[in-house]
């Protein structure tokens, strides 16, 4: 305990948790931070109040956390960029009527980025059949927006952000790599309309979703949109039997036209 002064391993060991805790942004770590001097290196309440930092430092906003305003229910912004082929995207218009996914991501220069496009892969096959969309973004430019779409062996669309749009907009830049500049790796599960249903904060990899959770995120909006989903019901019967065909897939449309939203 080192006489009871900040110095010795108690110390060191209450600093450790009091900034692994304040850095997460969680509101006990001031609580914690308290319990953990007076049991370990300094029973002195006057001490205590003396190396303990004020309130004030506990109640920043966690780290890597996106703009306020971008929370479930809220309609996330419907950005315009470039895809992999130069070609210029809304994202409305790639989601159209469906569910989507969409990665926003650092970019093919990172490894956990490329496992993750690697493992979305075999993902992207069941949700063509499921009738939902995926997107990437990047802050890659288009030629390597490009070879990373090529190198994971991907088939959906992805978009570059070189000019950083997306990252500042959302106040999402991940500041401890200032070599790249890139986005804070997250993972958005949106309902039709563009609005958000869950997002995932892939700082860390295992922050983000595995395939499984993102079958469990589009069954659950799938059974929200489509109207069609319990076709065993008497309702949607009487309503085939009426000729009601616009509450069934592809809800008023041929098929003929989807097929040109397809990527």
């Amino acid at each position: 305990m080192n006489g009871g002064v900040p110095g010795g391993s108690g110390w060191c060991n209450a600093v450790r948790e009091n900034s692994r805790y304040a850095e997460s942004g969680d509101q006990p770590a001031h609580a914690v931070f308290v319990a953990i001097l007076k049991l370990d290196c300094i029973p002195n309440p006057e001490l205590q109040r003396q190396w303990l930092p004020p309130l004030s430092c506990f109640k920043k906003e966690r780290r890597f956390r996106m703009r306020s305003d971008i929370v479930p229910g809220a309609i996330f912004p419907d950005y315009e960029l470039s895809d992999h082929s130069a070609k210029r995207r809304k994202l409305s218009e790639l989601q159209a009527q469906h569910p989507m996914v969409l990665v926003l991501s650092r970019g093919g220069f990172c490894p956990k980025d490329r496992r993750q496009a690697e493992g979305l892969v075999a993902l992207h096959r069941e949700l063509e059949v499921a009738y939902c969309r995926l997107v990437t973004i990047s802050t890659d430019n288009i030629s390597e927006t490009n070879e990373y779409r090529t190198g994971v062996g991907a088939h959906w669309p992805f978009l570059s952000d070189a000019g950083r749009t997306v990252q500042k907009d959302l106040d999402i830049a991940e500041y401890t790599d200032p070599v790249h500049n890139p986005m804070i790796p997250h993972v958005i599960v949106l309902e039709p309309g563009l609005i958000v249903y869950k997002i995932y904060n892939g700082y860390w990899f295992f922050g983000r979703p595995t395939l499984e959770d993102l079958r469990q995120d589009l069954r659950a909006v799938s059974r929200k949109c489509r109207p069609d989903w319990d076709i065993t019901t008497p309702e949607l019967k009487a309503a085939w039997q009426e000729g009601r065909k616009e509450l069934f897939y592809p809800y008023g449309r041929t098929y003929v036209q989807t097929l040109g939203e397809q990527d």
